[in-house]
């Protein structure tokens, strides 16, 4: 099988950010089936001409649009659109048997579904996360914009053989535009339960090398910095933790538009370099050896329930990392966590009862051992990528065999 595969934020493990599409298009590779990746080059600033490359046997075009998550939302936008326009021409000029778009952004339905019809091969769509509703929710998509982001919402799905969500919430989001239910199939985030296997002496290497930290308690965040994920949530967490114990460290890990805030947050509540750090960035290839030095890994989104149904990377990184798990959400990752004991759900509306809360956990090392356990435990039974792919690879080929 012929796959051509769009996704506009591909990552490599040397890369920062989510390797969902790297990890899924490398095993199709492996199993026998040929593998286009269509995604934009973001690391060459500057450069105006398309670049070929084979990763792990994924011939990735990259396609010269810059993006970042710093960028104003109308940027964005016009980087989106510009992908669209660039990749479907590219996309139209490789033979294939599928077309597999992941979004978001949802405008990667566009050169998709003008490939799919070039070829007449069937479309696959993958929803990462229900747009347009979640920049509705956070205000981030005014008015004049919301009726054509409904618009191509629906193109998308009508235009799709099949559609791959990655939560049992998002799922129910699809059908409810009047998508058939048979058609739409859960494939969540996955545990590289390879990659996060490392050897304890890394996570010890990373805390002697750390001044402020040594061997002191460490809760950590590794992820972007963006308007929904509230991340300044974990600098008044460490406000509200530090006159009950100042021995506990907070560090995040990342990049965003919102990294400024988080700062000048911390600042002001007079944490920052005292229990609370930053770090910028890592490639994907070193986020195990910041987990494996951690006591508890987070994820976090701001106060707005459509955010329940996300299938955040960092979860399932912390799952394979075996570490504890601490969210500030409700919905399926949070029934999952109480049901299976892997972590704990904070209160994000409570500051004070979540800084209670960790203290508590903090303070008995071995519901740490144990919970870290569940971890690693649940991310082999339920989230393993080796068998998450077989499901796609099955999605894709009877969206083949249907056309």
């Amino acid at each position: 099988m012929r796959v051509i595969y769009l996704h506009q934020y591909f990552n490599t493990p040397q890369m920062s950010g989510s390797t969902r599409s790297y990890e899924m298009a490398r095993r199709l590779v492996a199993t026998g089936h040929k593998v286009h990746m269509i995604t934009t080059d973001r690391t060459r600033l500057g450069h105006s001409g398309l670049r070929v490359t084979d990763e792990y046997g994924i011939t990735v075009h990259w396609l010269p649009v810059p993006y970042s998550n710093c960028m104003s939302y109308n940027d964005r936008i016009k980087a989106f659109l510009r992908f669209a326009w660039k990749a479907a021409g590219r996309a139209a000029s490789i033979p294939g048997d599928v077309v597999f778009a992941t979004s978001t952004p949802l405008t990667v339905a566009l050169p998709a579904a003008y490939a799919a019809r070039r070829q007449q091969i069937p479309m696959v769509f993958e929803v990462r996360d229900l747009w347009p509703e979640l920049p509705i929710a956070v205000g981030a998509l005014q008015r004049p914009l919301i009726p054509p982001a409904l618009l191509l919402e629906r193109f998308a799905y009508r235009n799709a053989a099949q559609i791959v969500a990655l939560s049992p919430g998002m799922k129910d989001g699809i059908v409810c535009t009047g998508y058939p239910s048979e058609r739409v199939h859960v494939i969540p985030n996955g545990a590289d339960l390879d990659l996060f296997s490392v050897p304890a002496s890394e996570g010890i290497a990373f805390r002697s090398q750390s001044g402020w930290l040594q061997d002191r308690p460490l809760l950590v965040y590794t992820g972007t910095l963006g308007r929904i994920n509230g991340v300044d949530y974990l600098a008044r967490l460490a406000a509200a933790v530090q006159p009950l114990d100042p021995e506990i460290r907070f560090l995040v890990v990342g990049e965003g538009a919102e990294k400024q805030r988080v700062l000048e947050t911390a600042r002001q509540l007079d944490v920052y370099e005292r229990n609370f750090f930053i770090m910028s960035s890592l490639p994907k290839a070193q986020i195990p050896t910041v987990l494996s030095a951690a006591d508890i890994a987070t994820s976090l989104f701001v106060d707005l329930s459509p955010m329940w149904t996300n299938s955040a990377n960092k979860f399932f990184d912390a799952l394979a990392s075996g570490t504890p798990v601490a969210i500030n959400y409700l919905g399926w990752q949070a029934k999952l966590l109480e049901e299976t004991g892997a972590g704990i759900v904070l209160d994000v509306k409570d500051i004070n009862r979540s800084a209670a809360q960790l203290l508590t956990l903090i303070q008995d090392r071995e519901r740490l051992v144990e919970m870290g356990k569940a971890a690693r435990r649940v991310a082999e039974e339920y989230f393993s990528r080796d068998h998450l792919v077989r499901q796609l690879e099955h999605v894709l080929l009877l969206a083949v065999e249907k056309r």
